[in-house]
C-alpha cells in the first residue's frame, strides 16, 4: 500500500506552457492526503521559490525535498536531511571562474545569488517563470554554506567544469546549464532520509518526474512514474509512463494504479 507519494515540480507537477498544477492533479493531491496519504514535493528549486510563478501554494505538502535533496524539511519546517557542497570544491571553482566567465547561481538555504546574468540565464527562468536572482561578489560563498550550484554551460564544457569539483556531481534537463550537488547526493539521499523518519519502506513509496535528476528518486520508489514529456533516459527507467502534465498525467498514472 502505498504512504506516501513524491512530486517534482517542474513538468511533472506544473506545466512548461500554462505554469499551473492542473486542476485534476490539485483535486487528486486533496483526495490522496484524504485518504491518510503523505504528499511531498521533491524539487531542484530553492525553497523560496516553490511556488513563484505557478499555483503550487494552493498544494498543503506535508514535506518538502527541496536543492535536488540537499535540504530537506516537514511542514513544520524541521529539518530533516541538509548536505552542502564541501569548501575545497567551492575554492576550486572561485579560483576556475577567475579564467573562465559563464553565469553561475550559488545556492544557499536561504537565497540564491549570481555572478552575472545573460540572455540565456534570462530565457531559461522565463520557462520555469520565476525572477531572476540578485547579483552579488561570489567570493560570498567562501564563508556561506552552498547546497548546489547552477553554472550555465554547454554540454561540451561540463567535463572541464566538473574536474575542479571532484566531490561534487552534475544532472541536466536543459541544454545550457547543469544542478551541481555534492558528490553521492540527489532526491534519492533525502527521499531514504524521508523513508527513516516516518518509517517508510520502498512499496510504500511513489515518485513522479521527467527530468535527469528525477532518475535516481523514480529508482528509489517502489513506484517510479516518468510524465509523457520526460526525457526518454527517465521514461526507460520508469515503472510507469503516464501521459504529459497538460494531459492529466498524474491522474492517468494514479488511475493506472488504482489509487483513486
Amino acid at each position: 500500500m502505498i504512504k506516501a507519494v513524491f512530486f517534482d515540480i517542474d513538468g511533472t507537477l506544473v506545466s512548461f506552457e500554462t505554469h499551473r498544477v492542473p486542476e485534476s492533479t490539485l483535486n487528486l493531491i486533496k483526495e490522496l492526503q484524504a485518504k491518510g496519504i503523505k504528499v511531498f514535493v521533491a524539487t531542484g528549486r530553492h525553497p523560496s521559490i516553490l511556488s513563484e510563478g505557478n499555483n503550487v501554494k494552493e498544494i498543503e505538502f506535508d514535506g518538502f525535498v527541496t536543492l535536488n535533496g540537499q535540504y530537506c524539511f516537514t511542514k513544520e519546517k524541521e529539518v530533516i536531511y541538509e548536505k552542502n557542497i564541501c569548501s575545497e570544491d567551492i575554492h576550486s571553482l572561485l579560483e576556475f571562474m577567475e579564467t573562465n566567465n559563464f553565469p553561475c547561481a550559488f545556492v544557499e538555504d536561504k537565497e540564491t545569488y549570481m555572478n552575472y546574468i545573460d540572455e540565456t540565464v534570462e530565457n531559461l527562468l522565463k520557462i520555469v517563470n520565476v525572477p531572476l536572482p540578485p547579483l552579488d561578489d561570489i567570493a560570498r560563498a567562501k564563508v556561506g554554506k552552498i547546497f548546489q550550484l547552477n553554472p550555465y554551460i554547454p554540454v561540451d564544457f561540463q567535463d572541464k567544469l566538473m574536474e575542479v569539483l571532484p566531490n561534487c556531481e552534475a544532472t541536466r534537463w536543459s541544454p545550457v546549464f547543469i544542478d551541481v550537488i555534492p558528490a553521492g547526493g540527489g532526491k534519492h539521499v533525502a527521499i531514504e532520509k524521508i523513508m527513516e523518519y516516518y518509517g517508510y519502506k520502498k512499496d510504500e513509496i511513489m515518485a513522479f518526474g521527467d527530468g535527469g535528476n528525477d532518475k535516481t528518486m523514480l529508482l528509489t520508489a517502489g513506484i517510479g512514474v516518468a510524465m509523457g514529456n520526460a526525457n526518454e533516459d527517465v521514461k526507460e527507467i520508469a515503472d510507469y509512463v503516464t501521459s504529459s502534465v497538460d494531459e492529466d498525467g498524474v491522474y492517468k498514472a494514479l488511475k493506472h494504479f488504482e489509487m483513486i
